[in-house]
């Protein structure tokens, strides 16, 4: 088990917020989620952010994924009529399930049964990791500081053996 945790990489992460009103000026998750990265000591190669429609997601995300070990986008995984992200991403990902179940668990011993709602996910593409977040800062902080950030470097670790 510790063997895993022995692994240590500088990753280049882009970070994509997915949001009908946020600018790169007023995004609070997307500042949120760069100072996580930055404050485990991982570059930051592209951040931008795109309105909530399939074809603009999926464009910045083909732009960001080939230069980058990990793309986080936030935003979006909700089940409005406005949330795409999911289906904008995940044809293209071999899904991890447990990500989603598990911040689903962790969400629900915070906020209770509204947890439900999220279709936060994660998969991998090609050799790269990509998570899908909520757009609420906390909802990202708590996935950041407890479930990416410690198996970050085990994660990729399993990609590119």
């Amino acid at each position: 088990m510790e063997e895993h945790k022995s692994h240590s990489y500088i990753l280049k992460i882009s970070v994509i917020t997915v949001s009908t009103t946020r600018t790169r000026e007023n995004d609070e998750t997307g500042k949120v989620i760069i100072d996580i990265i930055k404050n485990h000591g991982h570059i930051i190669k592209f951040y931008d952010t795109v309105k909530d429609d399939i074809y603009e997601i999926r464009k910045k995300f083909f732009e960001f994924i080939e230069e980058s070990d990990v793309v986080i986008l936030n935003g979006g995984t909700g089940i409005s009529k406005f949330d795409l992200t999911p289906e904008a991403v995940s044809p293209f990902l071999k899904i991890i399930p447990g990500f989603g179940e598990l911040f689903r668990y962790i969400s629900y011993t915070e906020i209770g049964t509204s947890a439900m709602m999220s279709r936060a996910m994660a998969g991998s593409y090609r050799d790269r990791m990509v998570f899908l977040l909520p757009g609420s800062p906390n909802a990202c902080k708590l996935a950041m500081e407890k479930i990416i950030m410690p198996e970050l470097n085990h994660v990729h670790y399993e990609l590119i053996k």
